[in-house]
């Protein structure tokens, strides 16, 4: 495996040209570079802060086999790769004076990158997070149903969606939160929510979906206040979220889930999610 099969460029619309069908041929499986790379197309390199974005595709014999992109200031997210491809993709970002805070892909994926990127710069891994991916396979509303409906959030709720995704920031210990002031600019901007409320139109959880690509919807986030849980709510907005896509024509429609919670993954595969892969974030040193 050569170093120089990959092949690296700072131009989004040069990557999607290239390796776009590729990302299309798994809409789940490749949910964050699609998501990513449509921003960035679509909004600039402000999407993420500013800053120049870097992407590289393995290609060879004119086939594309995987993919990268690594925004400014954050790590590395990759597709599945070989352990070959990995130790070559380290060897090229090493050689190029690249420093990494961190890698992200699927756990097999991960780990081969972490391993090869500590043998060609020295920087020692550390696990820092595992994250389970779904895709929907048949839906199935759960039964009972709690009582209420669902609701699109219009500008009206803004102020309560900030404080709720607030929420979910702080339950699921990511960094950095997101409140009124760092909402423009977070991850959470660009999605449409949808509320679940009772019969008197008190909403009581709330789930995130972001816009389509290449046939793809994930759904992200799903919240429910604490004082509110046990009740079906989320199983309840998340088969909405997911009946609106299906709906809209979307082929995949994914979710991610924290393993270590029984409950949540309890309650995605009970409702028709099927898990696709384990994920993992390896930190630097």
């Amino acid at each position: 495996m050569r170093p120089d099969d990959w092949h690296l460029t700072e131009d989004v619309d040069d990557f999607l040209a290239r390796a776009g069908d590729f990302l299309h041929s798994r809409p789940a499986l490749h949910t964050m570079p699609l998501t990513v790379t449509e921003k960035l197309r679509t909004d600039g390199a402000g999407a993420y802060g500013g800053g120049i974005p870097l992407f590289g595709r393995l290609e060879r014999a004119g086939e594309v086999r995987a993919a990268f992109y690594r925004l400014p200031s954050r790590g590395l997210s990759l597709t599945p790769l070989t352990a070959e491809h990995a130790d070559a993709l380290a060897a090229r970002l090493a050689a190029l004076g690249h420093s990494l805070p961190y890698v992200s892909a699927d756990h097999g994926t991960a780990t081969a990158f972490a391993e090869a990127w500590q043998r060609h710069t020295g920087a020692a891994p550390t696990l820092g997070k595992r994250i389970r991916l779904y895709r929907l396979g048949t839906l199935t509303p759960p039964e009972p149903r709690p009582e209420g409906r669902g609701r699109v959030a219009g500008e009206e709720d803004h102020e309560h969606v900030v404080r709720w995704c607030g929420e979910f920031c702080d339950a699921v210990g990511e960094a950095p939160a997101v409140d009124a002031a760092s909402w423009a600019g977070s991850r959470f901007a660009d999605k449409q929510f949808t509320f679940w409320e009772t019969p008197d139109g008190t909403p009581v959880s709330l789930a995130g979906s972001t816009a389509m690509v290449g046939g793809m919807v994930r759904v992200d986030p799903v919240l429910t206040p604490a004082h509110l849980r046990g009740r079906g709510y989320a199983g309840a907005v998340t088969v909405e979220v997911s009946r609106a896509a299906l709906a809209a024509g979307a082929t995949d429609v994914a979710l991610f889930a924290d393993p270590a919670n029984p409950t949540s993954n309890a309650l995605y595969q009970r409702i028709g999610y099927v898990p696709l892969t384990d994920w993992a974030v390896y930190d630097f040193a």
